[in-house]
């Protein structure tokens, strides 16, 4: 951690000195308008080296198109214009020296003409992540250090977002309820089920991640945390191209008995696309086969009647994790107004896992009563298929244009946990029959929606949007233990587990945006949105059934002030809803061991947040972001309950009082040398629950902070290198508290072939400080829990694109289904 700090501290020291350093140089301005000699405000502009067009600076103009560059270094230079609806435009080359400390730039005239412009080519490298006006983008693609991990794990060194391990929980600002899309469209997945989908996600298959923390009236209400947008990895003119990826790599962790286990992994994708006048194809397939590991410390005491008993828990679980998933589609284009779409999309896990659970039970005097030992054998077997049929229309080539999604989707999935104990005593005897239980989870999720959008744009650039919603949800849940007869050696069904669960929901959504700006420099986006819920939530084996019917409103408003040519800042609003995972809300039971369990909870309400965010961007580069939310009826994911009498602790989900969260964001890169490049990002927040445990008051109030730094180092034209760092300090998950985490990450990237492939090399975690430590103390609740998993690894991977590299991706759109998928609730 000292080490950390101090490279930390460094890293801000040198970014000082290099600020001070260029506040003697030069400055180049000039103004940028149409042919017609009317000034365009807002546009892009570049300052480019005149050598080989590296991107030095980027601004933007004012109302009256006038734009400066300050703290320029002596060199020859020009200016690139850029903005939609308009040609790419170029200065003449220039020097800016001792004897012209000062450029006034001739005013650039912006044309929709088509203009020859091969002779300037644009190399510009874009940052790990990338700080933009409305969300934060990381950009996976290019990185280094990235390459051979997983998504989970890329998303993990991203500046707010923390990954709670232990429970499987994505936090974003120390917030969770996070909505997971992956191309636009949400993954219908519970919290655990998306991380353990982005756990198994090979990051040399997404282009960019997109973190959204206050998405506008078009999305759904869902997500009180946000959207994280999964941009996988598309082609781009007419022919055909593709590409192949091939990866592997290991892993090490120590058991239980300290021995290394080596734990390999494989991955391999290949994309396809073709494209012609009328028809666009696409496809693409990835196989994955990774074994992975996770060991657990459980310490607890249970006071009980002036007795107190001390439970030291360990466990080891290797995993297996096999998945094939693929997407095909097609687009038609019918004529220059109306193109038709259909996409198909699926895959198929298969997850097993297999341990020991070692249990040292002590009396007060911490003298051994017990050693119950637990062999586990649990899995889960999941598909998954989501077809979409879609339609565009664009009324006449200005932006007026209407879309409308149809989606089927639907899981099958089949979880199964078998246990098997034995209850050794302290002399080597056994204090109770061996008992074997195994539960069988089968589980069916079907879900329709269909959706519409409408956008017309007005006078002055302002345009108007509005759009409508159903969605069908229909969950089949059914979980059936059964007993095994020890003298017999027969299963007998255990009515008393078992539990089938059936939930219905329909969900109606209208929405209104009106965006545009008010006098020459205010930018407004107002939306409005509707959503009514009806749903129904059934216990076949209880005989319990909750209905809700209920009817919310949410509001947007998003602010956007050009201050100067050097500072924009943003101000937002929004309110947005949580609904319960769909097995969350299923009362079953599921056993880690005969003395500690989760539960569900049918009668979990919905949690609401209001979000306030303002930004502050500094010459497109600096970005500074407040926020401050308040969420109720928060959702805690593991609340802690205990049976004293039997000496068992389970997790039920549970709606508390309510939770403040005020948070800062500031990211800014530095540009050491001209082959050394940095990015860094540092994120504090200030949570502060209050609620209700058992009748009695509970408040915690914890600030936090995550610091973040990706360093790249250009060594030649085709060898690259890449160190990432981050740290995450002590935090509090509802009732947990969970100490410091951090790693770093080595790379090295060959590109090969004429540029067509490369290889990467990554080193991660290589001293394995990455693990999860918690603690929760409330009442009688008072445990202790360590998590270590395969962190430290080293990968290898290989990409090669062939065809037409020009060749257009297929349409990014949003579907129908885009706010029920991550309900879907995961059985690991």
């Amino acid at each position: 951690m000292k080490s950390f700090l101090l490279f930390s501290a460094l890293t801000l020291a040198t970014w000082t000195t290099a600020t001070a350093q260029v506040l003697t140089r030069g400055a180049i301005n000039g103004q940028v308008g149409t042919v017609a000699g009317k000034p365009l405000e807002f546009s892009t502009m570049m300052l480019l080296k005149a050598t080989d067009s590296t991107l030095v600076k980027g601004a933007i103009s004012d109302a009256d198109g006038k734009y400066v560059f300050e703290n320029i270094g002596a060199g020859r230079y020009l200016v690139m214009a850029q903005q939609m609806g308009y040609r790419k435009t170029y200065s003449a080359p220039f020097a800016l020296d001792e004897a012209h400390p000062s450029i006034n730039v001739p005013a650039l005239a912006m044309t929709d003409e088509s203009k020859n412009l091969t002779e300037v080519k644009v190399v510009a490298t874009k940052p790990f992540i990338e700080q933009q006006v409305d969300r934060t983008v990381v950009n996976v693609e290019n990185s280094i250090v990235s390459s051979g991990n997983t998504a989970l794990e890329v998303l993990e060194k991203a500046p707010g977002v923390t990954i709670d391990r232990q429970n499987d929980q994505i936090q974003l600002k120390g917030k969770s309820g996070v909505i997971v899309y992956i191309d636009g469209k949400q993954t219908y997945l519970s919290q655990q089920e998306v991380a353990n989908l982005l756990k198994n996600t090979p990051s040399d298959n997404i282009a960019t991640i997109e973190i959204i923390t206050n998405p506008g009236s078009k999305y759904d209400a869902a997500g009180n945390s946000g959207i994280i947008n999964i941009k996988m990895k598309k082609n781009k003119n007419f022919g055909t191209n593709g590409s192949f990826i091939v990866g592997t790599g290991y892993g090490w962790v120590n058991n239980l008995s300290g021995a290394r286990d080596d734990l390999p992994k494989f991955n391999t994708s290949l994309n396809l696309n073709n494209r012609s006048s009328k028809v666009n194809l696409f496809g693409n397939y990835s196989y994955v086969n990774r074994e992975s590991a996770q060991s657990n410390e459980l310490n607890r005491v249970i006071p009980f009647n002036g007795r107190t008993t001390y439970f030291d828990q360990q466990s080891f679980r290797p995993n297996q994790f096999v998945g094939h998933s693929y997407k095909g589609g097609l687009d038609y284009f019918i004529n220059a107004k109306s193109t038709v779409g259909v996409l198909v999309n699926g895959f198929a896990n298969d997850w097993r896992s297999g341990g020991t659970n070692s249990t040292l039970i002590s009396d007060e005097n911490r003298k051994l009563t017990s050693n119950p030992v637990t062999q586990t054998n649990m899995g889960e077997l999941l598909k998954n298929l989501t077809g979409n049929l879609n339609y565009k229309y664009d009324f006449d080539g200005k932006g007026r244009e209407w879309t409308a999604d149809a989606d089927f989707v639907r899981y099958n999935g089949r979880n199964f946990n078998n246990l098997s104990t034995v209850y050794n005593g302290p002399d080597g005897g056994f204090t109770r029959p061996k008992q074997d239980v195994r539960n069988n989870m089968p589980s069916t999720i079907n879900i329709m929606a269909f959706k519409t959008d409408y956008v017309h744009p007005l006078a002055k650039g302002a345009k108007f949007e509005a759009g409508l919603k159903s969605s069908f949800v229909n969950a089949d849940n059914n979980s059936v233990f059964d007993t095994l007869q020890q003298e017999s050696r027969l299963w007998l069904f255990d009515a008393s587990r078992s539990n089938q669960f059936k939930y219905d929901e329909n969900i109606n959504a209208a929405y209104v945006n009106y965006a545009g700006t008010l006098g020459k420099k205010l930018k407004v986006q107002a939306g409005f949105r509707a959503e009514h819920t009806h749903s129904v939530g059934m216990s076949v084996t209880l005989n319990q059934r909750v209905e809700r019917n209920y009817l919310n409103l949410f509001p947007t408003l998003f602010l956007s002030r050009q201050l100067d040519t050097n500072n924009v800042l943003n101000l937002s609003y929004s309110r947005r809803i949580d609904r319960p995972d769909y097995q969350n809300l299923n009362p079953f039971v599921f056993f880690l061991d005969p003395y500690t369990y989760q539960q569900g909870n049918p009668f979990l309400r919905p949690q609401y947040t209001n979000s306030l965010e303002m930004t502050h961007v500094f010459k497109s580069t600096v970005s500074t972001t407040l926020g401050y939310s308040r969420t109720t009826d928060f959702i805690n994911q593991e609340t802690p309950r205990q049976i004293a009498s039997q000496n068992i602790t389970y997790v039920t989900p549970e709606n508390l009082g309510h939770l403040d969260n005020v948070n800062l964001t500031v990211s800014f890169p530095v540009t050491v040398t001209k082959w050394w490049r940095m990015q860094n990002n540092v994120s504090t927040y200030y949570t502060h629950y209050q609620t209700f445990y058992s009748g009695t008051p509970y408040e915690v109030k914890l600030v936090a902070y995550n610091l973040y730094t990706s360093n790249n180092f250009t060594m030649s034209k085709t060898l690259s290198a890449e160190f990432s760092a981050w740290y995450n300090s002590a935090s509090q998950y509802g009732f947990y508290k969970a100490s410091p985490m951090g790693a770093f990450s080595l790379g090295l990237q060959k590109k090969l072939m004429a540029d067509k492939a490369n290889l990467k090399l990554n080193i991660s975690d290589p001293f394995w400080l990455n693990q999860f430590n918690g603690r929760a103390v409330v009442q009688d609740i008072n445990f202790r829990v360590r998590s270590r998993w395969e962190s430290r690894r080293i990968n290898l991977t290989f990409t090669y694109r062939f065809g037409n590299q020009n060749v257009k991706g297929a349409r990014q759109r949003n579907s129908a289904t885009s706010a029920e998928q991550n309900r879907v609730k995961g059985g690991n």
